[in-house]
């Protein structure tokens, strides 16, 4: 049978060709292995006795696996065993002394360190290093074991570097500044990679802050913001335990703005007892019919359209509210007849400059979900009026372009 001849590490041994890949998976060793002899200790084993050195590869990947959860954080691990029923972690011995291969495996995915096909993978090489270590007449370590096992071991664990996971304090240190909050992307990089458990902590730091009116208005507001540049890398299932969160708060009580306005920049409305969410709503309609949506009321147009955005938009309100706001929006949005006046002779449709780019904003956002409430709306008597006039039709076009066709969602 063909050998090969391997050097790495200032060893040299002949090995099969089927075996030479492994050659390529040993040079990736990270430095801080290789001056442990991890290398030469594979490579001499290889020749003569392939499963122990799978076994021996296997063992000082499970050993940096360890030493990378304890890095990443004890107070991280213990709350990712409590959560998913592992062996209890209150210190970092109970992790390296204490925990099997197939927990630490396990604790290791659930705090993010691996994704779940990289687990799946270290899963299937174990399995195979329990065949070689009993092995017998009926199994022998095939070549494509030892390349499954080798690969895994040192593409996942061995050839990378320890991460310490994002840390509350570095979010906190960011919304505490004096200056806008801002995330840049290695940070938003790493919020997205970290598990649900540092996930959830961070955003329900977020959520105390903007809601305590103890803090100043600019860590209160950068605490806001933040939660919308995290909220398209939040997971659904922190997203639900905010919404959860916010509910047994209320202890009954109705929503009010602040809860709206925290649910709504982390993407939890959804998640939110939608019989309040109604009731939040109906009010806010019954405070917009107070102000009259003509264009000489502008002044009075802005504080309740933002409020409407500050809640998520258009899209989240329910069906049986929404057509108030888009009949109060729609009339607001187009106008009335012009055309006259020092002012106005150059000004065919008179509407309120104030409103309509906010309008504007929330109809692009609700997009297609608001085209049917919108085309009920125009086909009642009062719109069809005023779009008889054609640059007011023109302005109702403007709308319809801005929601879309429902039919091509």
């Amino acid at each position: 049978m063909a050998s090969k001849a391997l050097v790495l590490a200032g060893t040299t041994v002949n090995v099969p060709a089927e075996l030479e890949p492994v050659g390529t998976f040993l040079s990736q060793i990270r430095p801080e292995w290789q001056a442990k002899r991890l290398v030469q200790r594979v490579m001499a084993l290889l020749p003569v006795d392939p499963s122990s050195a799978c076994q021996r590869l296997l063992n000082a990947a499970i050993k940096d696996l360890k030493s990378k959860i304890v890095i990443a954080g004890i107070d991280l691990a213990t709350e990712a065993a409590k959560l998913h029923k592992l062996p209890p972690v209150t210190k970092a011995d109970d992790v390296l002394e204490s925990y099997s291969t197939t927990h630490t495996l396990d604790l290791a995915y659930r705090m993010g360190l691996l994704r779940r096909s990289e687990w799946r993978r270290l899963v299937r090489a174990y399995d195979i290093r329990k065949d070689l270590e009993h092995e017998d007449d009926e199994y022998e370590a095939q070549y494509a074991d030892c390349i499954y096992v080798f690969s895994a071991c040192i593409e996942i664990v061995l050839s990378k570097d320890p991460i310490e996971l994002i840390r509350i304090s570095d979010v906190k240190g960011i919304i505490e500044s004096s200056d806008k909050a801002s995330f840049t992307p290695d940070l938003l990089e790493d919020y997205g990679r970290a598990p649900e458990v540092r996930q959830t902590e961070i955003i329900r730091m977020l959520v105390g802050v903007a809601r305590t009116p103890k803090q100043p208005d600019i860590v209160r507001q950068n605490a806001v913001e933040a939660l919308r540049s995290l909220e398209p890398l939040t997971m659904d299932k922190v997203k639900i335990t905010i919404a959860s969160d916010i509910f047994e708060s209320l202890q009954g009580q109705p929503l009010q703005p602040v809860h709206m306005k925290i649910a709504a920049s982390i993407g939890a409305v959804p998640y939110l007892k939608q019989r309040r969410v109604s009731a939040f709503f109906e009010d806010q309609a019954n405070q917009l019919k107070k102000i009259s949506p003509c264009w000489d009321n502008y002044s009075r147009h802005a504080d309740p359209l933002n409020a409407i955005d500050d809640y998520g938009g258009l899209a989240v309100i329910p069906e049986d509210q929404l057509e108030y706001f888009i009949r109060w929006m729609t009339r607001c949005y187009l106008g009335e007849k012009g055309g006259y006046g020092t002012w106005g002779r150059n000004r065919p449709v008179f509407y309120s400059d104030v409103a309509a780019p906010i309008i504007k904003r929330l109809f692009k956002a609700g997009g297609p979900k608001l085209r049917p409430v919108l085309e009920a709306v125009a086909a009642s008597k009062s719109i069809a009026e005023l779009v008889s006039y054609k640059p007011i039709a023109r302005r109702l076009e403007g709308l319809r372009d801005l929601t879309g066709d429902p039919d091509n969602t």
